[in-house]
């Protein structure tokens, strides 16, 4: 039935700025203090107080627009928006309307069969809301204030999403560029990055969308796509069955998965916007926007096609590599030393990261530079030592000495026989031990071969190198 139907999803993503001090005050937005402890007369709404812009918060906004392609506001104001929720102390929002500070842009996302660009409706600056807390058995609620007035960007997409699977691709894009840009740590359980989906369906062929349903409450990327994912079958259901679709605002429910009614929105919220008097307008000069230009690294984006073209990785190594800014710094370092790109990646997806993995380090504590992993790299292309006694022996041992890998190889006994004047004896020696399985492998069950190498392997007690074994059982075996 769903392949009778279009899914049209937008997405508002609320970003949590990685400032010191809030967007209008001077009050710690430290996570995890005490509650109503990072408040002030300003956060509070006191009568007299006047707010300041936080000029970080400026340069943070346009980092993102600079890294989404957008056209940077020159000329911002800021803007009230108005409504009465408990944990909003004025009373009121200060956000952007009509001047956001950010328009248009685009962010890549890679599927499994294509690449897509999912365009950019806005990005505005605004403050955070405090938070409601709701305890069982408590019939009041409890108010925290330590989030009131924490600077945000929000995020939001035109509405081109058409499946799940694209809304968590988008995601994951846009919180690789928040960490890349170092504005906000992307941590949707903690709330710092926030998800809303606006969905919707409409039967194929026409051009009219359904009634729009946001769906919140959602804490992770997997509950994104199974919020719209059932929100989808909820919507095709009622249309089926003859009902109409309700433009309203939704929960999520993790535990049963589905979604439930919190406010109808049959007609936009009257927030009476109107241009905060209290706070001067901003003007973004041609100095100051090429003086943020110049902090911008190199994105996800710039480094996935850098690792595919310049260093002919599989699209799959350049999509994990750059997945965390600080793997790909590293990988790029390690290139630096090294122009064994492949097996440089290989190292870096395999013993790195499980070393990394098991210990629950970051990248940024892996105690092996990038020269001395090099070193390991070469070893192993030389044929002086294999990949699994370089992964096995050698590896763990480099990462608590000082030593170098050749010395180490050394020490351990592991430097392979790569002479062939040595290792020709051996193998004929294990030829001369099985003439049936021999007729065998000339009979055509040229399977057999790694049986053969298993015993010359068995023989030098793991020396002998296999580049140079399989090359002389080879010319043996087909004489």
């Amino acid at each position: 039935m769903s392949q009778e139907y279009t899914t049209v999803i937008g997405l508002e993503v609320h970003a949590q700025l990685l400032t010191n001090s809030k967007a209008y005050s001077t009050d710690s937005t430290e996570y995890g203090n005490l509650p109503n402890t990072n408040v002030s007369p300003i956060t509070l709404g006191h009568p007299g107080t006047l707010p300041v812009s936080n000029k970080k918060v400026v340069e943070f906004a346009i980092k993102m627009g600079l890294a989404c392609q957008s056209e940077i506001s020159r000329f911002n104001y800021y803007d009230r928006k108005n409504y009465f929720y408990p944990d909003l102390p004025k009373g009121y929002q200060i956000t952007q309307d009509k001047t956001p500070i950010c328009v248009g842009g685009k962010v890549r996302i890679r599927l499994k069969d294509e690449v897509k660009y999912i365009n950019i409706t806005r990005i505005h600056m605004e403050e955070d809301a405090g938070k409601s807390m709701h305890l069982d058995g408590n019939d009041e609620s409890l108010i925290d204030l330590n989030r009131a007035g924490v600077p945000l960007i929000e995020i939001v997409s035109e509405p081109e999403m058409r499946n799940s699977d694209e809304a968590y691709a988008y995601l994951t894009e846009i919180r690789k560029l928040v960490r890349y840009l170092e504005i906000c740590d992307g941590n949707m359980e903690e709330g710092s990055m926030r998800c809303d989906a606006n969905v919707s369906v409409m039967k194929k062929g026409t051009t009219i969308f359904g009634k729009k349903v946001e769906v919140k409450n959602m804490n992770s990327f997997r509950n994104v796509q199974r919020a719209i994912d059932y929100e989808v079958e909820r919507q095709i259901a009622i249309i089926e069955s003859g009902g109409e679709v309700i433009s309203e605002t939704r929960m999520f429910d993790a535990t049963s998965g589905k979604t439930h009614s919190l406010r109808t929105k049959e007609t936009l919220n009257d927030y009476r916007y109107f241009p905060e008097p209290d706070l001067q307008p901003i003007v973004v000069s041609e100095e100051w926007l090429q003086s943020i230009k110049a902090t911008i690294p190199a994105l996800p984006d710039q480094l996935f096609d850098k690792f595919v073209n310049e260093y002919h990785l599989p699209e799959y190594d350049a999509a994990v590599l750059t997945d965390s800014k600080e793997v790909a710094l590293y990988f790029e370092d390690l290139c630096s030393n090294t122009n064994l790109y492949k097996a440089a990646s290989n190292w870096v997806m395999g013993p790195v990261k499980s070393y990394l993995n098991e210990l629950t380090l970051h990248i940024k504590d892996f105690p092996l530079t990038a020269e001395r992993l090099a070193e390991v790299i070469a070893l192993v292309d030389s044929g002086k030592v294999s990949h699994s006694s370089a992964a096995m022996n050698i590896f763990p041992v480099m990462i608590n000495s000082e030593k170098s890998a050749l010395d180490i190889a050394t020490e351990l006994n592991l430097i392979q026989d790569s002479s062939e004047d040595s290792l020709q004896p051996v193998v004929d020696a294990v030829l001369a031990a099985f003439p049936e399985k021999v007729q065998e492998y000339k009979s055509g069950k040229k399977g057999l071969l790694g049986m053969f190498m298993g015993e010359v392997k068995r023989a030098t007690q793991g020396k002998a190198d296999p580049k140079v074994t399989s090359a002389l059982l080879e010319k043996a075996l087909n004489a």
